[in-house]
């Protein structure tokens, strides 16, 4: 499996896991000049924008560890850009970052919601 297709299978993990916790899906995959969001949804009252992070083995390090401040930045900075384009948004964010370990077969072996990584 490629890089490309586990993470978009990672990512289709993470948002029906999202929606069985309640969250309504906004956006999947938002791109501009400042990064990408995975997924953009709300929970309840407060908008939510979730890095998915997907790996076959966790030999290397858990896959929420990949997410960097770096990383967080750029979430900020596509999340603020989201916002003026969109209307009625609720008025509390964080970010959340879901991870998805599969196994050898491909099949779900472990995922994590983390909320608030920024703390």
């Amino acid at each position: 499996m490629s890089k490309k297709s586990l993470g978009k299978k990672g990512e289709e993990i993470a948002e029906k896991y999202l929606v069985e916790l309640g969250f309504e899906i906004l956006d999947r995959n938002f791109q501009n000049r400042f990064g990408e969001i995975d997924i953009i949804a709300k929970d309840r009252d407060t908008l939510v924008f979730v890095e998915v992070k997907t790996r076959f083995s966790e030999k290397f390090g858990r896959p929420e560890e990949a997410v960097t401040p770096s990383k967080i930045k750029k979430i900020i900075k596509a999340g603020q850009y989201y916002r003026n384009l969109k209307s009625n948004l609720p008025e509390g964010e964080r970010i959340d970052v879901v991870a998805v370990v599969l196994n050898s077969m491909g099949d779900l072996k472990r995922i994590e919601l983390i909320k608030n990584v920024t703390g």
